[in-house]
């Protein structure tokens, strides 16, 4: 499982840390300061670009290369609104402009330090991500939703004692910058499995794998579903998706075991259901293809 490290030091599992060679410089503000509170007004009353529905100055925006986002988020309030939203990206795809990168964690020679760096389809290096906020972790899970990429729970060792962390952090990958995002409903030392489903995202939890934990990016919401036992009291799950519906294959092998089948559109108390969906042995991981 990956983990992550912040400055220079080391945790004894692979770790990964965010460079603080982006840095950034956030003006501060009061309510008290007229000047900025108009300014304020003015940004978001203001056309995107002048002369310009604002319909064509998006679509010029879009235009952009990927690689200058994060100065173009720096322009004003209201570019920097829109570059965030979905609405961006729908304009780009439409555009046929988005643009592949991966998101690389890499450790250096002498295996002491490692970091993630940006990639594109050529190979060319574009940034290194940000500072990850918070005390040094390490077994924490990732996922990519909505073009956020969302680090979540953990655990951290200060003064010799380990705690598992409720945090969850966002890295938004077009303005480059990392923010904290709600917190998990109790401290995770480690996400065992994930998958997106709809605008959901399904975590199993390594310290607590009878619950689901549920985040609903539209309220920023966590909440907890108890994974029901079906002749079996065994833990441990790798996910699938299939058909709209959630499927738990079980990491061990027991007899007349039934897989799991989690159907978030379901009446409520019928969510749970069993399938006669099954490998042929121990699942590691699986993927969906429409093709």
């Amino acid at each position: 499982m990956l983990g992550f490290v912040s400055g220079k030091k080391r945790l004894t599992e692979p770790n990964m840390c965010f460079s603080n060679s982006v840095k950034q410089n956030v003006p501060a503000c009061s309510k008290s300061n007229p000047r900025f509170s108009s300014k304020v007004v003015y940004d978001l009353d203001s056309p995107i670009l002048a002369g310009l529905p604002d319909d064509v100055a998006k679509y010029c925006l879009a235009l952009v290369p990927r690689s200058n986002f994060p100065a173009m988020g720096g322009v004003c309030k209201r570019w920097r609104s829109f570059i965030q939203s979905k609405e961006f990206i729908t304009v780009r795809k439409l555009a046929g402009l988005l643009e592949e990168w991966l998101y690389v964690l890499t450790m250096d020679a002498e295996g002491k330090e490692s970091h993630w760096e940006v990639l594109d389809c050529l190979g060319n290096k574009h940034r290194l991500l940000p500072t990850m906020p918070g005390p040094v972790k390490a077994g924490f899970g990732v996922v990519v939703l909505n073009g956020k990429l969302l680090v979540m729970g953990g655990y951290s060792v200060i003064d010799g004692t380990g705690s598992a962390s409720a945090d969850v952090y966002r890295y938004d990958s077009c303005l480059n910058r990392v923010g904290a995002n709600q917190q998990l409903k109790n401290g995770c030392v480690m996400v065992t499995a994930h998958a997106v489903l709809g605008k959901n995202l399904f975590c199993m939890e390594w310290k607590n794998q009878r619950k689901l934990a549920i985040f609903t990016p539209d309220d920023n919401s966590w909440k907890m579903v108890p994974v029901p036992l079906t002749g079996s009291s065994c833990i441990g799950f790798r996910f699938g998706i299939l058909d709209g519906k959630l499927l738990l294959f079980s990491l061990q092998d027991v007899p007349g075991y039934r897989t799991l089948l989690y159907d978030p559109n379901a009446a409520p108390g019928s969510e749970w259901q069993t399938s006669d969906i099954k490998p042929s042995g121990l699942c590691i991981c699986s993927v969906t293809i429409k093709a």
